[in-house]
């Protein structure tokens, strides 16, 4: 289900994550220099306002447009925190897209795609300091909770909270 708290939407949220006293992510925006500690679950709920500093801070930062990041999204980054025992930031190369962005990108023959989860809040592209790209891939592959891609090139791992595909 879709809970609304304050317009940020709190989607999927799952009862196992009850079980699980405290979740914490941090972030590194490549793009702004901004840094962010944040717990964004605590005694069985999502913290709103921790919500609305991680939308901030995986805004578009090309348009400064800031949109809800799937929830889902962040629990499957504190997993892979977890499995790769980091607490290193995730470095963002991409979160939030707006529409008239990703046009732009896609146009360009950059790889975009044209319906990507992006501007749904649904999807990021990382890095963590310490980490090799492959074991990073590896780690996101084997949560199976949506796409995951590599780009050696670009020095990243995309993931996703769409159906679960690999690339």
């Amino acid at each position: 289900g879709v809970v609304a708290t304050g317009g940020l939407a709190l989607v999927g949220q799952a009862p196992a994550l009850a079980a699980v006293p405290e979740k914490a992510l941090s972030f590194h925006n490549l793009h702004t220099g901004e840094s962010l500690d944040v717990t964004y679950w605590a005694d069985g709920h999502h913290i709103p306002s921790a919500l609305a500093e991680v939308n901030r801070i995986l805004r578009d930062f090309r348009t400064d447009e800031v949109w809800p990041i799937d929830v889902r999204l962040l629990d499957l980054l504190h997993r892979l925190r977890q499995s790769l025992d980091t607490t290193e930031p995730f470095h963002i190369i991409s979160g939030y897209r707006s529409p008239a962005t990703n046009r732009k990108l896609s146009k360009k023959g950059s790889g975009v795609a044209k319906r990507s989860l992006h501007m749904q809040g649904k999807a990021i592209d990382v890095r963590v300091p310490g980490r090799q790209l492959r074991t990073l891939h590896k780690a996101a592959v084997a949560q199976k909770s949506g796409g995951v891609g590599k780009y050696p090139k670009s020095g990243f791992v995309h993931l996703d909270v769409g159906r679960v595909r690999y690339w």
